[in-house]
Parts: C-alpha cells; sequence; structure tokens
C-alpha cells in the first residue's frame, strides 16, 4: 500500500489545469505532451519487441489524467490495462476520459498488489515522491509484477539543462526532487529488480528535429531529457 504522505494534495489542486500546465512547460521544447508519451511508448515497445516481450496485464502508474493509459492500449491492443494514481480528481478526469472494459482507473490507495502484471510504465512519478518513500513505492511496483515481469520506469534527467529549465515552469514540478540514472538503478537494484537495459532519450527539440535520427545510435549517453531504466523482477526466494 502507498503510504498517506505520497498520496499529493498539490495534485488535486491542479487536477483541472494540469494538462495545460504540462503544455506551457514544454512549449519551449516545440511539442506538446503527446509527442513525448508517444515516444516513450514507441521506444518501450521496440524495446520489448527486441526482447520478445509481449506484455498482457499492463499497469500505467502515476497515470494523470489518463492519456498514456490510452496510447498504452492502442499500441499493446491485446492488453488490459490497469491504470493508478494517488489523486482522485485525477482519477475521475481520467475515466471520464478515456476509462473503457480494457481501461481501468483506480486509486494507488485502493488497488490490492497480487503479482499479476506482466508491464508495469511509469514516467515522472518518482520525482514527486518523497525520498523516504521511494522504496515503498517500487515495492508496490515489485509486488504488483508477476515474476518475470517489468518495470518501464521513466524519470527526467537531472544533467540535462533543458529538463530543469522545463520543470521549472511547471508549477506541481519546481520543488521536485529528481533522481539521476544511477540512483534509479540503485533503488530498482535495492527493490528485487535486475537492470535490463538504460537508455537515455529527446536530445533535440522541434527546431533540430532532422537530427532526431541520430537518437537511437546515442542512447547510451546521457544526454536526453528523460532516461527509461528497465528493470526485470527476481524471485527473492
Amino acid at each position: 500500500m502507498i503510504p498517506q504522505p505520497i498520496v499529493s494534495q498539490e495534485f488535486n489542486r491542479y487536477a483541472n489545469d494540469y494538462d495545460h500546465m504540462l503544455d506551457h512547460g514544454l512549449a519551449i521544447s516545440g511539442e506538446g505532451k503527446e509527442y513525448f508519451a508517444q515516444r516513450r511508448i514507441d521506444w518501450l515497445k521496440n524495446s520489448l519487441a527486441h526482447m520478445g516481450f509481449s506484455p498482457r496485464h499492463i499497469m500505467d502508474y502515476g497515470c494523470g489524467t489518463g492519456m498514456t493509459a490510452a496510447l498504452l492500449h492502442e499500441q499493446f491492443h491485446d492488453s488490459a490495462i490497469v491504470a493508478v494514481d494517488p489523486s482522485a480528481k485525477l482519477i475521475d478526469r481520467a475515466k471520464a476520459k478515456h476509462g473503457s472494459a480494457q481501461v481501468q482507473f483506480e486509486l494507488c490507495q485502493e488497488y490490492r498488489p497480487q503479482e499479476a502484471v506482466d508491464l508495469v510504465y511509469c514516467n515522472g512519478v518518482f520525482h514527486h515522491i518523497p525520498i523516504v518513500h521511494r522504496a515503498l513505492a517500487a515495492q508496490y511496483v515489485w509486488r504488483s509484477l508477476r515474476p518475470g515481469g517489468l518495470f518501464a520506469f521513466w524519470e527526467n534527467n537531472p544533467w540535462n539543462p533543458g529538463t530543469q529549465y522545463v520543470m521549472s515552469r511547471i508549477p506541481f514540478d519546481r520543488d521536485a526532487i529528481t533522481l539521476t540514472a544511477s540512483e534509479a538503478q540503485a533503488l530498482l537494484k535495492t527493490s528485487g529488480f535486475h537492470i535490463v537495459s538504460t537508455d537515455f532519450l529527446f536530445i533535440f527539440p522541434h527546431c533540430l528535429s532532422l537530427f532526431r535520427c541520430v537518437e537511437p545510435y546515442v542512447s547510451s549517453v546521457p544526454f536526453g531529457a528523460q532516461y527509461l531504466v528497465l528493470g526485470r523482477k527476481e524471485s527473492r526466494g
């Protein structure tokens, strides 16, 4: 169970303006939130395909207004999606716009992990979680995954100055405490995950989009605005 301190009243307060604030922060990149969400999912899907991994049950951990959960269903259309978030107002918005028989939304506090999920997707959530509670949140994910399941941990790269500037423009991100990729790896390892890969994405803004074809070849270099740590749940027995 996620502890109450993680349930941010801030997100309930910003729920009605959440998407607008996010797009305002991202505007300097020349792209909107949909572009970044789609590229994250495309990158992840390609990585999973190379591994021969086909998830049938996916969790979107920290789903916000639900856009990514809907995109996950589009890309992994044979999968059932459960999307969780600590903000009741965000969950209500997500249900109203994206809820369906295949895409279910629940409060984190009410969802009970049962080691049944194949893949957990998480983007930009852990920098909002107080440091002392991050291990507990990672355990929540670990207990949600079946043995051998994968945790796709996307976070903002604090080494990228553009990332820092974008976050300063978003009210609910200004005071967040970011994690480096090595800190994320350590957190996952301590929580029982084997690190499969670490990739960095989003180097070039829209005005330099001609050079984006280079990004797959330099994804191991920590230039990108975000990174993906892919971890596999290992047995503790």
